[in-house]
C-alpha cells in the first residue's frame, strides 16, 4: 500500500458571516460556528503534521479521514439548509464560495513548489513535478497518483511535493458532484409535483455511501495502493458526515448526556486509530471506520450542545482556523528537507521543516486566504469569484509549463560509446570531467529511457495475470525467441529486438513486474504479502509456451523472495534455497518439453537513485555516485541464478564486468548513464552491450 505521505485538509469551518441564521427545525444546528469543530480540525492537523515530522504517531494519517467527514457534514448542511428554505440551490454562489476559499492559497502554494523545485530539487524530478502541478491545478491529482501507485516504472519515484493535494482533489470532486446531484433531486421532485425532503436526500446519500463503502473494502483488499487515492473508495467518508447533517434535527432530540458520552467515545476512537494504525494497515477499507465513526460521534455531540468541551479550548482555535494553510505548506517543506538531505533525513530535521513551514502558512492565511475569502467585493459578485478561480487555476498550469520548458532533453548530436570504452581498453575509471549536459540519456530523461515493451503496454502490472505477449523483430519468422521474466528481464528487450531483426528471428516478450519465471510462491514487498498473481501469471505463460513452443526461452530476474509454509516471508539461506529450487522447477517444465532455457545474469542493484545522485553531485558524482561492486550484488538475483543454472545445467551469461568494471559500479560509462533508477539499467546502456549478448545467444538458437 502507499505510505500515507499523502494527506490534505479540507475547507475550514464556515465563518459566522457565512452561516444561515438559526431558526427552529433548520439545519442551523449544523451551520452555526462551532468551537468544537474548529478544535477537531486542530487535533486532526496536528496528528498529520506530527506523523510527517516522524514523531511516534504511526496512524496520524487518519487526520484526513476526520476532515473528509467534517467537510461532508458542513457542506451538506449548507446545501440542505438552502434547499429546505428556498426550494432550490444556487450553484453559482456555492461554487464561487468554494473558489474564493480554496483556490488562491492553493495557487500560491503551487507557485512556491515550482520555484522550490527549480532552485533546490534535482532536474530529474522537474518533469514529474510539472505534471503533478497541472493535475493538482485541475484537482485530479488523486487519480494521477492512483495510476502511479500501480505503475512499476514509478515505484522508486520520490514523493511529489504536491502529493498532499490528493485529498483536496477528492473533496473538490465532491463539491462539484454533490450539489449537482441535489439539483437533480430537486428537479425530479418538482416533476412529481413535490418538494425535496431531508429524508429523500438522506436516502440518496445512504445509497451512494453504502456502495462506496462496499467498494472501498473490496478494492482495499485487492489493490490497497490504488484504493488509498481514488474518490470512489473515499466517498463514503464524506457521505457519513453528509448523512449526519441531514439527520441533525433528529440527533438534536437525543439526551444531551448521551451525546456527550458519544463525543468522548468518538475522540477516543480517533486517538486509538492514530496510534494503533500504521502504514502497513490496509487502508481505507474497514480500518477507516475507526476515524470516520469517531468523527461522526464527535460532531453529533455538538449538534445541540457544546460537544466535547476540551475541543473548544482557546488554544486550539487559531490552529483550527489556519489548518488549511498549515497543511498546504508543511508537506513541501518535508519534501524539500528530504531532497536536500539526499535521502531520509533525521527526525530532528523533519520536525524543523514542519516547524518552519508554519511561517509561510500563517502568512498565506493572513495575506491571501482570509482576505479573499471574506472580501465584500468578491462575495457580492459570482462573476468576480469565478474570475479568481480561473486565474488561480491558470497560475498553476502556467507555472508547471515554465518548469517543464526548463527541463533539458537528451542531445541529438551525441554519439556516446558506452561499454565500447571497456572493450577497447580506453576506460580509465569514472571521469569527473564528463560534460553532464551531453549525457545519454539526459538526467531528466533517465526514467523515460526504458525498453520499448513499456511503450506498447506489453509489461504486465502487479495485479494482472494475463501473459500480455508482444512481438518484436521479424513477426513472420519461424524462429522464435521468448523473453520471460520480471522487469530485470524486460530491460534486455532493446538489444534482443535488434538481434532478432538482424538474424531474422521473432522475439516474443512475456514480462511482469516483480515476477520471475519461477514455480516458487513469491513475496511482493510493495504489499508486504504473498504475490499470488505472480504464480497465476507464471502458469499462464508456461502453458502458452508449451502450447506453442519457441526455439529458446531467454530469462532473467531480480532477487526472488519466497513465502514459507506458514505464509510468512522466508529469509536467509532457507529463502535462497527455496528461490533456487523454484527457478530450477520452472525451467525444468520447459526443458522437459524440449524447449531450451538460457539465462542472462541479473544486473547489480545499486540501492540509490543514480540519476538523482548525479544531479545532486554534479561536481563529485564520480566519487559520490560510485559504489563497490560487492554492495549492489547483495540485492542482485545473480547468486540465485548461478546456483540454479549450475544445478540445472542451463547456460548463463554474466555481464557484471561491463556494468561494474574494476570492482566498482560507476554511474556513467563512456558518456552513457548506466542506471535509470536504483536497479534498472538504461535502455541506452543496455544497447551498448548488444555485441556480448549477440555472440552468446546466436549459437544457442537452433531453428527447429
Amino acid at each position: 500500500m502507499p505510505t500515507p505521505h499523502d494527506l490534505a485538509l479540507p475547507d475550514a469551518a464556515p465563518r459566522p458571516a457565512d452561516v444561515a441564521p438559526a431558526r427552529a427545525g433548520s439545519s442551523a444546528v449544523v451551520q452555526g460556528f462551532r468551537r468544537d469543530v474548529q478544535g477537531l480540525r486542530a487535533v486532526a492537523v496536528v496528528l498529520v503534521l506530527a506523523f510527517h515530522a516522524g514523531l511516534p504517531v504511526p496512524g496520524g494519517f487518519v487526520g484526513v479521514d476526520v476532515f473528509f467527514v467534517v467537510s461532508g457534514f458542513l457542506i451538506t448542511g449548507l446545501v440542505a439548509d438552502e434547499v429546505m428554505r428556498t426550494g432550490r440551490l444556487r450553484l453559482g454562489r456555492f461554487y464561487a464560495r468554494r473558489a474564493r476559499r480554496l483556490l488562491p492559497a492553493a495557487a500560491l502554494t503551487l507557485v512556491a513548489v515550482v520555484v522550490m523545485a527549480s532552485v533546490w530539487l534535482p532536474v530529474t524530478r522537474w518533469r514529474d513535478i510539472a505534471g503533478d502541478v497541472v493535475a493538482t491545478s485541475l484537482y485530479v491529482v488523486n487519480w494521477r497518483l492512483a495510476d502511479r501507485s500501480v505503475d512499476y516504472l514509478a515505484q522508486d519515484a520520490a514523493p511529489s511535493p504536491v502529493q498532499h493535494f490528493w485529498s483536496l482533489a477528492v473533496e473538490e470532486q465532491f463539491y462539484v458532484v454533490w450539489p449537482l446531484l441535489v439539483v437533480a433531486l430537486v428537479a425530479l421532485a418538482r416533476l412529481r409535483g413535490r418538494r425535496v425532503t431531508r429524508r429523500g436526500l438522506a436516502v440518496g446519500v445512504a445509497v451512494i455511501g453504502g456502495a462506496s463503502l462496499v467498494w472501498s473494502v473490496a478494492l482495499t483488499a485487492a489493490d490497497p495502493s490504488r484504493a488509498y487515492f481514488v474518490t470512489t473508495t473515499r466517498a463514503w467518508e464524506l457521505a457519513a458526515g453528509a448523512l449526519l447533517a441531514l439527520l441533525a434535527h433528529r440527533v438534536a432530540r437525543l439526551p444531551q448526556r448521551a451525546l456527550v458520552v458519544a463525543g468522548w467515545l468518538g475522540l477516543a476512537l480517533i486517538g486509538y486509530a492514530a496510534f494503533a494504525l500504521s502504514g502497513a494497515t490496509p487502508f481505507p477499507g474497514v480500518a477507516a471506520a475507526l476515524p470516520v465513526g469517531g468523527t461522526v460521534l464527535v460532531l453529533a455531540a455538538g449538534i445541540a450542545g457544546p460537544g466535547v468541551r476540551p475541543l473548544g479550548a482557546r488554544v486550539l482555535q487559531p490552529v483550527g482556523a489556519t489548518s488549511y494553510s498549515l497543511y498546504l505548506w508543511h508537506w513541501p517543506a518535508v519534501v524539500l528537507a528530504t531532497g536536500l538531505a539526499g535521502g531520509p533525513p533525521p527526525t530532528s530535521a523533519l520536525v524543523l521543516a514542519v516547524a518552519l513551514s508554519v511561517l509561510p502558512a500563517v502568512a498565506s492565511y493572513v495575506l491571501v486566504e482570509k482576505p479573499l475569502h471574506t472580501s465584500a467585493r468578491l462575495r457580492a459578485s459570482v462573476g468576480r469569484s469565478a474570475v479568481v478561480g480561473v486565474v488561480c487555476t491558470l497560475v498553476g498550469v502556467v507555472a508547471a509549463g515554465l518548469l517543464l520548458r526548463a527541463v533539458p532533453g537528451t542531445p541529438d548530436d551525441v554519439a556516446a560509446p558506452g561499454a565500447q570504452v571497456l572493450r577497447d581498453g580506453t576506460w580509465q575509471g569514472p571521469d569527473p570531467t564528463t560534460d553532464l549536459h551531453r549525457l545519454v540519456p539526459a538526467l531528466a530523461d533517465a526514467t523515460l529511457d526504458v525498453a520499448e515493451l513499456y511503450e506498447g503496454d506489453c509489461h504486465q502490472n502487479a495485479l494482472g495475470t494475463d501473459p500480455a505477449a508482444c512481438t518484436f523483430g521479424d513477426a513472420a519468422s519461424s524462429t522464435v525467441v521468448a523473453l520471460v521474466g520480471d522487469s530485470h528481464a524486460g530491460q534486455w528487450q532493446p538489444p534482443l529486438a535488434a538481434i532478432a531483426q538482424d538474424e531474422g528471428w521473432r522475439l516474443d516478450t512475456y514480462t511482469k513486474g516483480s515476477c520471475a519465471l519461477t514455480s516458487a510462491r513469491t513475496w511482493l514487498g510493495t504489499v508486504d504479502g504473498p504475490y499470488t498473481q505472480c504464480g497465476q501469471w507464471n502458469d499462464a505463460v508456461v502453458e502458452h509456451l508449451l502450447a506453442d513452443p519457441p526455439d529458446v526461452v531467454v530469462t532473467s530476474n531480480n532477487q526472488i523472495e519466497v513465502v514459507g509454509d506458514d505464509g510468512a516471508r522466508l529469509t536467509g539461506p532457507a529463502g535462497d534455497a527455496a528461490a533456487v529450487a523454484g527457478l530450477q522447477d520452472a525451467w525444468a517444465r520447459l526443458t522437459d518439453a524440449g524447449i531450451p532455457v538460457v539465462v542472462v545474469g541479473d544486473t547489480p542493484w545499486v540501492g540509490f537513485d543514480v540519476p538523482e545522485c548525479v544531479a545532486l553531485h554534479e561536481d563529485t558524482w564520480a566519487v559520490d555516485c560510485t559504489v563497490p561492486a560487492d554492495v549492489p550484488e547483495r540485492r542482485s538475483g545473480l547468486a540465485q541464478q548461478r546456483a540454479a543454472a549450475t544445478a540445472a545445467d542451463v547456460p548463463l551469461l554474466d555481464l557484471t564486468e561491463l556494468l561494474c568494471p574494476d570492482g566498482s559500479c560507476p554511474a556513467i560509462v563512456g558518456g552513457v548513464l548506466v542506471w535509470r533508477d536504483v536497479s534498472h539499467v538504461t535502455a541506452s546502456y543496455v544497447r551498448t552491450l548488444e555485441p556480448e549478448l549477440r555472440d552468446w545467444l546466436v549459437p544457442l538458437v537452433a531453428p527447429r
